[in-house]
């Protein structure tokens, strides 16, 4: 899953970022609630976020210099 990302284009990596965004506050609301089937998906949505954040941002910067 780490490397996924890497093959997507700008606009796709955006709506990709928005869905993990909801799949993280749902998360979020499930463990508030009580109710987690998986503990540690929080974590590695967190880290999806963070690299899809990565792969946008090196994007703006590559058209940013051309």
């Amino acid at each position: 899953m780490k490397n996924s990302f890497k093959n997507l284009s700008f606009p796709e990596l955006k709506v990709k970022r928005e869905e993990l965004n909801k799949k993280y506050m749902e998360a979020r609301f499930q463990s508030v609630i009580g109710h987690v089937d998986n503990p540690l998906q929080k974590r590695t949505l967190r880290r999806q976020i963070a690299r899809l954040n990565t792969l946008i941002r090196q994007q703006e910067l590559a058209l940013k210099a051309e």
